[in-house]
This record gives C-alpha cells, structure tokens and sequence, in this order.
C-alpha cells in the first residue's frame, strides 16, 4: 500500500522539478549584462565608475593646482612590462600621466591593456620625474637601449597614485 502512494509522489516530485525553463531559455538582457561584466577588470579598493571625470575635465580642474584628488575615466598607454606596477593613460592633450599604485598594493596586467578604457581613483600630483627613473620606467615599458639612452632630461608631469583602478574593454 505504501508503494502505491510513493510511487505517485515521487513521479509528481520529478515531473514538477523538471518542467522549470531551461538554463538556456535566459532573455538575451540577462546575457549581455554577464557578457559585459566579465570584461570589466577591478584593482584595488573597490571603486566605482559614478561621477568619473573626463580626462579633459581633469586637466581643467589641475590648472593652477600641485595636487588633486579625482576620479578619471581615461585611455591606457601601457603598463610595466615586468610586474603591472605602472601604467601610463593619456592626458587631454596626448601627453602622458603615470599611474602607480598605492603602497604598491595591486598590479594590473602586464600585456594587453593599450588602449583599453580605466577609471581611476585617487590622487594626483605634479612631479619632476628624474633622468633615472624615466629611463627605469623606459626599461619597464620594454623600450630599446637607444630610446632609453634618448632619455636626457627630466619631465615635470602629473604622477597619479591610485586607490583603484576600473579596467573595461
């Protein structure tokens, strides 16, 4: 008799788990979003993109300042070639600003990022970069002995420490 009974149940059991949509059946909303999270890229302090700056609007707001805090939404040059502990984005103007991070707490990617889109955080200021570090950073970014040896005066320019960093392709 207790057969009779199970037997019905168990096959509404696994008539009804089974009639659920499948995992394929997702709307196409759904598989956007997830496509579009997996080619965003955080380091660091966990950050947002909200209120990020436009690079122009960056270099209006350091006119006339040593320093700032800001949030940057920017193109990616390169990056260290060695450990991903720099990155160079592009200024306004198509100069470069250096991008290190802070307390040397994360690296991004050594290979891959030029021209890929960033946002970020922290704070800027204007520096005079040394002979030997230019050339140190040159060595990094993998440039020949001829274009390192080319490197004979310093660079006054925008260093950025970043909290962190939002990388997106």
């Amino acid at each position: 008799m207790k057969a009779n009974i199970l037997i019905p149940v168990a096959l509404t059991t696994l008539c009804t788990s089974c009639s659920g949509p499948a995992a394929n059946d997702t709307p196409k909303d759904t598989d956007t979003v997830e496509q579009a999270a997996l080619n965003v890229m955080y380091y660091g302090d966990t950050i947002n993109a909200d209120g990020a700056m436009a690079m122009a609007d960056f270099v209006t707001a350091t006119m006339g300042k040593d320093s700032l805090d800001a949030k940057v939404d920017c193109e990616i040059i390169t990056s260290c070639k060695k450990k991903g502990c720099w990155m160079d984005v592009k200024l306004a103007d198509d100069r470069a600003m250096s991008v290190h991070f802070k307390d040397y707490g994360f690296f991004v990617p050594t290979e891959g990022l030029e021209g890929k889109r960033a946002v970020i955080q922290g704070h800027a200021v204007r520096e005079v970069t040394s002979v030997d570090d230019l050339r140190h950073y040159a060595e990094d970014a993998g440039k020949t002995p001829e274009e390192i040896a080319a490197i004979t005066a310093p660079d006054t320019n925008w260093v950025f420490t970043a909290e962190g960093v939002i990388i997106r392709d």
